[in-house]
């Protein structure tokens, strides 16, 4: 294997384009994300404010991250958004900011397997007791330089988390190459910085102080390093020895590694001015002068150097180009930072193909002793030094794993909580769409799909067909009531369902033999066998869709819902046959900002015979109500593959009840008119090619008989039925007739 690719880094992030513009685009999830992921929003108003976060959105990220974590770590490890308290991780769950879209899912990912590495790996008990380990010859070595007790353990810890974070990126890299790309777009937002790059570059923090130590050490695999920099760097380069870091085997080895850090950087800062209080007697030291300041260098006040120039930033890029292509000479910047690898791939100049390093072969340019400083040109203007502060900042807090993660409200957060209890995802609709104005493919859409209706859902508030604040609940509980009742009559008579009769005939030339027949051989009779038919009823499945908008109010839907009920309590009393009901509606998710940028057509499963008793039935439908537009179609297309397909040994059926046309519209897709008549009629051919019989009614009055069932019948078919709303209850007693005839 090519020796610049043996060692790995994880800072090494893109170092090649470090200095230019990288795409801000997800490049690592975008093949597994549908496109409307991975595109920035449009807004039809950009002075309407924004409706909150789209929570059904914020669980589908979650879900997906929690399945990476999972995944890496092989261990089911929680992801939770936080709502309160901390936001970093406490060695039992990771937690991730609520401020998540496209741009930001690759960099959480990263973060999260991030957090979820150091779970399956760090010794959490082992840092909360990390006082206690610190030796005391540190304590003191660091008292008489000026620091306090805490100071110093400040300053091991930090260097703790450097040592302990190289040990999981290699892990992880190690083990679980083909998530590289999250750990790059996490350094991305969250260490690297193009300022980082030029206060390397320049002779900021060149002072032997702390502030310049840490600074130095915790960039040290940047290409951009300059072991020159601070006395000792070179040999804390050594002391870590990155391009084996594998040799550290647990939190305790890292934690020996920063002691031995420290140790170098203790050698290197000057000895505090002892003072002693007159009244007390207690000695303490104070810092040596000059720390945290930079002006006034031993290093600059050297004579018979050229006078640094503040460069411009079309200098500084033209700089790094040169580093890139190896132009500069020892001590030029040149650096010394390794780039490992552990993907093997041919080439060290793609971006996936090394993890922040500059020299390939991890070894200092100039033969590994120190040698006196050297005066750089780069030189920082008062702002960029003040942007190198915010840009230290922001590093010590990724290290110390105190970065800002948007907080969720209780309410939102528990709303989120139901959206995972009951499956809700969206799934996108609507792909072969026309332009009812130019006949041109329309942008697809996404139709939200409930999996589980549940308790939880119904107290979150977040749908708006479900709710329990239901003006005409009362009504809709009695209607169940009375569907119940009516379900336990239909049901005694499917019973016959479960029997079978069994036919046997004798004397055949074929079948088994029949014992009683055996002696008539010795006859010439050769017809000594039997043959038994079994006369049963096939399996059925029967997925029932309800409209639920807003025009179903009042009598349509209480009898509609008495009709519905009959038929599950029916057929929940016999073998062979399994039901499905599903409500269909528009939802606004409240991800948007024009009027319907956040609407979305909604299909929600509120009973499967296959994994639910009755009693959801009894206790939730009551919750149900009517609201919205009719997407028919489109809410077909997101549930179709929850459909069971007809076969020669069960009948598959889809029964649909409806009040009217198809009817939807947001910022993606248009759905009036032909439009949505063909799409329907699509997803209905769709449904029929699946082996599944489609049966349709469509409620109404006379009025609504003359005006819409030529419409009905083209997308659902010639035998789609009117049925008027005093009727409807008969479609159970049609749906009974139909499971008691046989094959």
């Amino acid at each position: 294997m090519n020796k610049d690719l043996n060692y790995f880094n994880p800072m090494k992030l893109r170092e090649k384009y470090s200095a230019k513009s990288v795409s801000s685009g997800n490049n690592y999830s975008s093949f597994w994300l549908d496109n409307d992921w991975d595109t920035a929003s449009s807004w039809d108003d950009e002075d309407d404010k924004p409706k909150g976060p789209d929570l059904i959105a914020l669980a589908s990220y979650r879900r997906a991250i929690a399945n990476f974590v999972n995944i890496v770590t092989s261990k089911n490890i929680p992801v939770t958004f936080t709502s309160q308290g901390d936001s970093f991780t406490d060695g039992k769950k990771v937690t991730i900011s609520a401020k998540l879209d496209d741009k930001l899912f690759d960099s959480a990912v990263g973060l999260a397997l991030h957090e979820g590495s150091h779970i399956l790996l760090s010794d959490f008990d082992f840092v909360k007791q990390l006082e206690v380990n610190i030796p005391k010859e540190y304590i003191d070595r660091g008292f008489s330089k000026g620091y306090s007790n805490n100071d110093v353990k400040i300053h091991i810890k930090n260097l703790l988390n450097f040592v302990e974070d190289r040990r999981i990126d290699y892990h992880i890299f190690s083990n679980a190459p083909g998530y590289k790309g999250y750990y790059h777009s996490m350094y991305d937002k969250y260490f690297r910085a193009k300022v980082v790059d030029k206060g390397l570059l320049s002779d900021e923090y060149t002072d032997e102080n702390i502030d310049s130590y840490f600074f130095r050490i915790i960039n040290i695999t940047n290409s951009n390093t300059r072991l020159d920099s601070l006395n000792g760097l070179r040999e804390i380069w050594k002391v870590l020895d990155l391009k084996n870091i594998s040799r550290l085997k647990n939190t305790e080895d890292a934690f020996n590694t920063a002691l031995d850090v420290y140790n170098v950087v203790l050698n290197n800062l000057p000895d505090g001015i002892e003072k002693t209080n007159k009244d007390t007697g207690e000695v303490s030291y104070e810092r040596a002068d000059g720390s945290g300041d930079s002006t006034h260098s031993d290093s600059d006040m050297s004579s018979g150097e050229e006078e640094s120039r503040e460069i411009t930033e079309e200098e500084f890029s033209d700089l790094l180009d040169s580093i890139e292509k190896g132009e500069m000479g020892e001590g030029d910047g040149s650096g010394s930072g390794v780039s490992i690898d552990m993907d093997g791939s041919e080439s060290s100049d793609s971006a996936d193909s090394s993890v922040d390093g500059g020299t390939s072969d991890g070894e200092p340019t100039d033969g590994g002793t120190d040698v006196g400083k050297k005066k750089s040109e780069v030189v920082l203007s008062d702002s960029q030094k003040k942007s190198l502060e915010e840009a230290i900042k922001k590093q010590k807090k990724f290290m110390d794993e105190d970065i800002a993660k948007k907080k969720l409200s209780k309410k939102d957060k528990t709303a989120i909580d139901a959206i995972d209890a009951s499956g809700m995802s969206y799934k996108e609709v609507g792909k072969d769409l026309k332009d009812r104005w130019d006949g041109s493919i329309s942008k697809k859409t996404k139709c939200i799909l409930v999996k589980n209706f549940n308790k939880a859902l119904v107290d979150s508030g977040t749908v708006s067909m479900v709710g329990r604040s239901n003006y005409y609940g009362d009504e809709t509980e009695e209607a169940i009531n009375e569907g119940l009742r009516l379900g336990t009559i239909l049901g005694r008579k499917l019973s016959v369902r479960t029997e079978s009769r069994d036919t046997k005939y004798t004397r055949k030339d074929t079948g088994r033999i029949d014992k009683r027949l055996i002696a008539e051989l010795g006859f010439g009779n050769s017809n000594v066998f039997s043959q038994t038919f079994v006369d049963s009823y096939p399996d059925a499945f029967l997925h029932i869709s309800i409209d639920a908008s807003g025009s179903m109010s009042g009598s349509k839907w209480y009898r509609t819902m008495k009709s519905v009920t009959a038929m599950v309590k029916a057929i929940d009393m016999i073998e062979g046959v399994d039901v499905v009901v599903s409500f269909r509606s528009t939802q606004d998710s409240g991800g948007g900002r024009s009027r319907n940028s956040g609407t979305y057509p909604i299909m929600l499963i509120a009973y499967d015979s296959r994994k639910d008793s009755l009693v959801k039935v009894k206790t939730l439908w009551k919750y149900l109500r009517v609201n919205g537009t009719t997407p028919e179609g489109l809410c077909y297309e997101a549930v179709m593959d929850e459909m069971v397909e007809g076969m020669e040994d069960r009948e598959s059926y889809f029964l649909n009840f409806s009040d009217g046309m198809p009817m939807f519209g947001n910022d993606d897709v248009d759905y009036h008119n032909s439009e949505a008549l063909d799409h329907t009629k699509k997803m209905v051919k769709e449904i029929r090619n699946r082996g599944i019989k489609v049966m349709s009614y469509y409620i109404g009055d006379s009025y609504n008989s003359d005006r819409y069932m030529g419409d009905f019948k083209r997308m659902y078919g010639k035998d789609a039925e009117f049925v008027d709303v005093t009727s409807v209850t008969a479609i159970s007693r049609t749906m009974n007739k139909k499971f008691l005839e046989k094959n």
